[in-house]
């Protein structure tokens, strides 16, 4: 069986469940420190699996990520994010993200799905583009896929902050989320 298909003269990955590699997955976050800098941060405890259906738009992403991986290379931050202000990994030591609803044009389109954080679950769009396939040195066949997201931070509880005396936040709400994610077919 090919891992991939023709799908109206586009090359897509074939049905069937492509597991997310954690050693080759990253879910990214930046946003802006006291409204001037970007501060960049990333999971690299990320699992899951991406479902494709024949018909793409059945198609479901599952993925779980480990919130204790949270990496900002700074390990005073890093702590910070991992404390009671933000992340709370002690009590909510995992996210997710599970999928409702699917959109394909070609290599791109939109995934919708309820991501939760924290106990707090809501709704995010995230842009998607499809890499392409390649077969690795062990006979692995892999897929790529990129995608992105801005979301308020505060829509899933995480509020810390401090004003500034210029009337600024030392943190912004808004977050953008990138993921990198490489995908082996299982069959």
């Amino acid at each position: 069986m090919s891992a991939t298909r023709a799908l109206d003269g586009i090359e897509l990955p074939a049905p069937g469940v492509w597991e997310i590699d954690p050693g080759h997955a990253e879910v990214a976050f930046i946003g802006r420190h006291l409204m001037l800098t970007k501060v960049r941060g990333r999971f690299t405890g990320v699992a899951g699996a991406i479902t494709v259906a024949d018909d793409p738009s059945e198609s479901r992403v599952d993925v779980t990520i480990d919130m204790t991986s949270v990496d900002s290379g700074d390990a005073r931050r890093d702590e910070h994010l991992r404390g009671p202000d933000l992340f709370d990994v002690q009590n909510h030591p995992i996210a997710t993200f599970r999928s409702t609803a699917i959109t394909s044009v070609g290599t791109s389109g939109t995934v919708t799905g309820d991501l939760t954080i924290k106990g707090v679950t809501r709704a995010v769009t995230l842009r998607v583009e499809y890499l392409g396939h390649a077969r690795d040195p062990w006979g692995n066949e892999r897929v790529g896929f990129s995608a992105h997201a801005t979301i308020d931070r505060e829509d899933w509880g995480l509020t810390w902050n401090m004003v500034l005396d210029t009337g600024g936040l030392v943190v912004s709400k808004e977050i953008r989320l990138e993921l990198e994610l490489e995908a082996v077919h299982q069959g």
